[in-house]
């Protein structure tokens, strides 16, 4: 498991929840992401974007407009067969 940081400090929405995206998709199920931003709406982005991808995130640190956030690749959910409904007679 590798824990990787990333400094989006300074950068406005939506660049860090971009930057973000783009860097989980290179982690591992297991990895961490310590992501630290100065953009107050990050705390909105970037939760969000977590729900979205399903890996998991807590706030580790807040203090004025400096947030941490350590995230946590999970391992993705097993697709669902999509069935198509039977045709009717």
């Amino acid at each position: 498991m590798a824990q990787t940081k990333l400094d989006l400090t300074g950068l406005k929405c939506p660049l860090p929840a971009l930057k973000t995206r783009k860097a989980l998709k290179a982690l591992k199920p297991g990895d961490k992401l310590e992501v630290h931003c100065t953009d107050p709406l990050s705390v909105i982005d970037i939760p969000a974007l977590i729900l979205e991808t399903g890996d998991s995130v807590r706030i580790t640190e807040q203090a004025g407009h400096r947030v941490v956030f350590l995230i946590e690749k999970t391992t993705p959910p097993a697709r669902r067969q999509e069935t198509e409904p039977e045709a009717s007679p």
